[in-house]
């Protein structure tokens, strides 16, 4: 296979090697912790969960990304990235283990949720460094490869993490708490892999760093600016990412949804529930795959606008037909349904993104992206607390959801009609 050949190549390069390293323990370590943090809100048998403290943890998992995210890169521009990776991961170990200490105390909600907004918080500075750091250990034939599957590796790592955790909270009694502390055990490796590679590898080179911090963020903030004003120029990049932002927007809805049928609506036993959750995020899981399979095909035949149209039509139609049962076959049959159709209209905005974007522009553009990424999430989360009952069953929150993918069809359709009129 193409991309086993192409992985081969590059893990003869040590310096790249110890990189990924660092990135499969640190994204391990990220999907142990999210996972913990997850079952913690809502299957705890002490805790009486609720939609409003499922968008809580939602909240703290995805604001900071979306707060932080576009000033990160100006930071991680002043700081040796490897020290980045080894005080960052250090700092989250600390912190995952403050968590856990936590839990153990029934502290209130409030001093959880800041000590978990702190582990999250500093993921955006290791992530972003890992991006950055890459073409240091990387030569430019290769760069390219390098960034489709270092990513792709970080992710599986992160869902392998997350399958971790939920095996020692299935088979673990108490386990809130053992399975923090393995996402800290986790970080501290992560930490102690980066001192493998030396302290300057990885730059920023001090003679390009810029002298002053503040015009550092002031020129982030005004170029934030000018990317919005250049994506309001281009038609095509702000329909994609309106559609893109409700797609997200009913995914999230629709996510908080099952963790409360899985919670209280199926099973009496909370394992069996947890079981059936770790079951809708393998299928969906299995969805983003397929889509990243069929999507160029599809993309190539249709055009992303008619492809995007045919993604929300079919929520439409499928999201009422699987959803108003509220029995598990048919959700889970919609969680991969619903898992190909987002991560498709996601690849076909990164690729409109990419085409009709200047590339002087495309960084700034991608960082207002993930912005409306993420905080259509948390947003969803939010309306879908205000809308659920204790069970999630929610006949309303489903027809509203299917309204919205209607509409988004409806409206890139006739911005598909309107552009291959001009």
């Amino acid at each position: 296979m193409p991309v086993v050949r192409d992985l081969r190549v590059l893990v003869r390069l040590t310096d790249f090697r110890r990189l990924l390293t660092v990135r499969l323990l640190s994204q391990a370590a990220d999907g142990v912790y999210q996972v913990a943090l997850a079952t913690y809100v809502v299957f705890s048998p002490e805790r009486q969960t609720s939609p409003a403290a499922i968008a809580s943890a939602m909240a703290v998992l995805l604001l900071p990304y979306s707060l932080i995210g576009p000033f990160a890169g100006v930071l991680l521009d002043r700081w040796q990235r490897r020290q980045v990776f080894l005080y960052g991961n250090l700092l989250r170990a600390l912190l995952a283990s403050s968590t856990a200490v936590l839990i153990l105390a029934s502290v209130p909600d409030w001093l959880f949720y800041a000590s978990a907004l702190s582990v999250t918080a500093v993921n955006r500075f290791v992530l972003a460094g890992l991006s950055a750091a890459l073409p240091r250990v990387v030569d430019r034939e290769r760069l390219v490869m390098a960034n489709s599957l270092s990513p792709t590796a970080g992710t599986l790592a992160a869902t392998a993490g997350g399958g971790l955790a939920f095996a020692v909270r299935l088979v673990s009694e108490d386990s809130d708490a053992a399975v923090v502390m393995l996402g800290a055990a986790l970080y501290l490796c992560a930490a102690l892999a980066s001192l493998r590679m030396d302290r300057k590898l990885l730059g920023p080179d001090e003679e390009l760093v810029q002298p002053r911090l503040a015009a550092a963020l002031a020129s982030t903030t005004r170029g934030l600016v000018s990317g919005v004003r250049h994506l309001a120029e281009r038609k095509p990049a702000t329909r994609v990412l309106i559609a893109m932002t409700l797609l997200r927007f009913c995914y999230g809805a629709l996510t908080v949804m099952v963790l409360m049928l899985c919670r209280y609506a199926w099973y009496e036993k909370e394992k069996d529930g947890l079981a059936l959750l770790g079951v809708a995020l393998a299928i969906s899981a299995a969805g983003f795959f397929t889509a990243a399979v069929v999507t160029p095909w599809a993309v190539g035949r249709l055009g992303p606008f008619h492809w995007l149209v045919a993604c929300a039509g079919a929520a439409a139609v499928l999201v009422p037909a699987l959803g108003l049962p509220f029995t598990p076959g048919p959700i889970l049959v919609a969680a991969f349904v619903l898992g190909l159709i987002t991560q498709a209209a996601k690849i076909t905005t990164d690729t409109v993104l990419q085409t009709s974007v200047d590339d002087a522009y495309r960084g700034r553009v991608f960082s207002l992206y993930d912005v409306l990424f993420n905080v259509a999430f948390v947003g969803a989360s939010a309306v879908a607390a205000l809308m659920l009952p204790p069970d999630g069953q929610s006949v309303a929150l489903i027809l509203v959801v299917a309204a919205i993918y209607a509409a988004v069809a409806a409206t890139t359709a006739r911005w598909s009609r309107a552009s291959a009129a001009l």
